[in-house]
């Protein structure tokens, strides 16, 4: 009885993961709508869905990162769209090569990140506020840097990010796969990524113990500006160029991947791999409703429902415990 009783408890725990639970959802999906659509199962649909969420997945590991915190950046779908726009200016006014144009992009990323980490813990403006006047500002400068009009990018090598392929895998998916997995390996296995846990957990408690909060939210902003800027390059080589449109949204998504992958609002619960299975839920979902030929507009709701009720869920789960 008591092996019973252990092996029990075992499978308890690990269907009481969030991640479980959303990794049984995406299967349960998918399954669903191989039956629904003869197309869904092709490898053609299926690099297509991984090439469509990698965007989501590779800026929810910094916004997971972010809400680990106990914080939230409302401005990172505005950062993929300014990163991207500022790099094809640069090219454009500057003549600037592949080099200096990425190391201008991944800079001003990270720059990005920085304002608004100063505004958060220097300034002590709240990051839902902080990050929302951001994401106007960048928008802004943008639309300025454009007056509207797309900004064309020449294929350099760098529009390999974007456009390229390693046999039939594209670029863009080997780049998240490289991200997801530092990721989770920076936040489980670094004296840093375990700060984080605790900053969000407990930031009193934290700071008594001697970790730099300010300094611990800081990075983690930039570390998101910075995969924002990823973000902008991948997207600027996919469309051999910029517009200000690009990003546009993205925020929502983004933070519904973190909240659907189990990531606590409150901070300092949850497990980076969920927020991917959570962005690879989110894409079969969207993929479906093509494949389905239901009304794109349906695909926001169905992404508003969902969040709603992955924050139910998490505030239910807290409360029974």
């Amino acid at each position: 009885m008591s092996t019973q009783a252990e092996t029990r408890k075992k499978w308890n725990a690990i269907f009481n993961k969030p991640e479980v639970n959303v990794l049984i959802a995406l299967i349960a999906l998918s399954i669903f709508v191989a039956f629904a659509s003869p197309f869904f199962l092709t490898p053609r649909n299926l690099i297509n869905i991984t090439r469509q969420f990698s965007l989501i997945a590779i800026l929810a590991i910094g916004q997971g990162l972010i809400i680990l915190t106990g914080g939230i950046d409302l401005s990172v779908g505005s950062a993929v769209g300014f990163t991207a726009v500022f790099a094809a200016w640069l090219a454009r006014t500057t003549g600037a090569g592949p080099e200096v144009t990425l190391f201008s992009m991944l800079s001003m990323g990270a720059a990005v990140g920085l304002f608004n980490g100063i505004l958060v813990t220097k300034v002590g403006v709240p990051p839902f506020i902080a990050t929302l006047g951001t994401m106007s500002i960048l928008r802004g400068l943008a639309l300025l840097m454009t007056f509207g009009v797309p900004i064309p990018y020449p294929e350099t090598w760098i529009s390999v990010f974007g456009g390229g392929a390693i046999g039939i895998i594209p670029v863009s998916v080997v780049v998240m796969i490289t991200i997801v997995i530092s990721g989770i390996i920076f936040s489980k296995n670094t004296t840093f990524g375990k700060n984080i846990y605790a900053v969000g957990n407990n930031e009193k408690a934290a700071k008594l113990s001697g970790i730099r909060v300010g300094g611990v939210r800081m990075l983690v902003f930039c570390i998101t500006g910075v995969l924002a800027a990823v973000c902008g390059l991948i997207l600027m080589g996919q469309m051999d160029g910029s517009d200000t449109f690009y990003g546009t949204g993205m925020e929502l998504d983004v933070i519904a991947a973190s909240v659907i992958g189990g990531i606590s609002l409150s901070g300092g619960k949850g497990n980076l791999a969920g927020v991917v299975v959570g962005a690879a839920l989110m894409g079969v979902l969207k993929n479906a409703f093509i494949l389905l030929a239901v009304p794109g507009y349906w695909q926001t709701v169905a992404i508003g429902v969902i969040t709603i009720g992955a924050v139910a869920f998490d505030s239910f789960r807290k409360r029974k415990v």
